[in-house]
């Protein structure tokens, strides 16, 4: 990036701006408010004290009528490297969040603890290793139920719509299998791009992951992996506007997720890295390195029997079982996807026992569900009529 910079300043470079996009530089309550949006900001507090930012979009700019009768609330879950507002960075027409509300839904969007707008904790410090010190399965075991429950005793709903991405399928098809009081609130579950194992993974941060355990610890500790950092959104705002950076920031993107060059909206890549990744832990990447290679989806191991007998009360971390889960089950899967690759998506679907919709679109990647030009037509068109026609 260095060498790029000197570069540009000497061969013109600089001379070709994109249109630079003002949600680049804000959050995500300033991104609602921007396209003219009514937002709402929640801090919830999970059982094991983490704070977590919850926002919500109550109702569209197309349908905000707020007379109306109580709305159906849609909650959206974010991925691995995301946060919420990977469901606002795009034009409204675009946008799932945006989408959703003006289709006359309540939407309500969550934050993983670790990302840019969950980093806070009850009594923990946030530069400490006990506050980094977990990986998805607290996220199913406390970050999901507080979000929920604080969704439907807030709405008075007694069911609700969700809607997950990538990481945040993995959490709810934990959550949903082991936690029947949280199942049972769920009236359909869209998984877009669902992950259950990776045994069939092609992503390169995954494999390095796995290969480079060591280095990872060494090099990043026990705390934070990939934050967002004010030096991160100076190049996703200020450089990645220029035609030649770019082309290296959509490279990235492509290098993380998988390559779909002509269903990428270009003009949107300064907000797409101003945002992304969102952070997450050390220890979150080393538990998906240890799924690596295998067909199974099974808690964090310790590294020791007596550390997983004190965790699990057994000395080696259980597995996770999809089909326990009985909840309504719609799934998307893209066939360009170095994440959930199709094998395991193919492995997945055969083992969860109430599945009511498929799709696989041959040439979508794994952010194409979030970014991806025609996305409403290949995805979010199929959410709305399902949703309509389970009323």
């Amino acid at each position: 990036m260095s060498s790029v910079l000197i570069l540009g300043t000497t061969q013109g470079a600089f001379q070709y701006r994109r249109a630079r996009n003002p949600e680049a530089n804000m959050n995500i309550s300033q991104i609602i408010s921007y396209w003219g949006y009514p937002d709402e900001v929640y801090d919830i507090v999970t059982e094991d004290g983490y704070i977590l930012g919850l926002y919500r979009i109550p109702y569209g700019k197309t349908n905000n009528d707020r007379s109306l009768a109580q709305r159906l609330v849609v909650y959206l879950q974010h991925g691995l490297f995301t946060s919420a507002s990977s469901w606002v960075s795009n034009l409204p027409n675009n946008s799932l969040g945006f989408i959703l509300a003006d289709a006359g839904y309540d939407v309500w969007m969550g934050n993983s603890r670790g990302t840019t707008w969950s980093r806070k904790h009850k009594y923990l410090k946030t530069n400490s290793k006990a506050f980094w010190a977990f990986s998805f399965d607290e996220m199913a075991k406390y970050d999901l139920p507080a979000s929920i429950d604080f969704i439907v005793k807030h709405t008075g709903q007694e069911e609700i719509f969700y809607i997950g991405h990538s990481q945040g399928t993995t959490i709810a098809f934990i959550t949903f299998s082991t936690i029947p009081k949280i199942a049972e609130r769920i009236k359909i579950f869209f998984a877009l791009a669902p992950v259950f194992s990776i045994k069939y993974s092609k992503s390169p941060l995954i494999k390095m992951a796995y290969k480079w355990k060591s280095v990872i610890k060494a090099f990043f500790g026990n705390k934070d992996f990939l934050p967002n950092t004010s030096f991160k959104r100076f190049v996703g705002s200020k450089l990645c506007p220029l035609k030649i950076i770019g082309k290296i920031c959509r490279d990235i993107l492509f290098m993380i997720y998988g390559c779909d060059l002509e269903n990428l909206n270009m003009s949107r890549v300064d907000v797409y890295m101003s945002h992304n990744p969102a952070g997450t832990s050390v220890q979150n990447m080393l538990h998906w390195s240890q799924l690596f290679n295998s067909s199974h989806l099974r808690a964090f191991d310790w590294g020791s029997p007596v550390l997983n007998l004190a965790h699990f009360n057994q000395s080696t971390s259980p597995f996770y079982d999809v089909r326990n889960m009985n909840v309504s089950t719609a799934t998307w899967n893209g066939g360009n996807d170095l994440l959930a690759d199709p094998e395991d998506v193919k492995n997945l679907l055969s083992e969860i026992t109430n599945h009511i919709y498929h799709k696989t679109i041959s040439y979508y990647n794994h952010i194409d569900f979030l970014f991806g030009l025609d996305v409403y037509q290949q995805v979010y068109r199929d959410i709305i009529d399902i949703i309509q026609g389970n009323l």
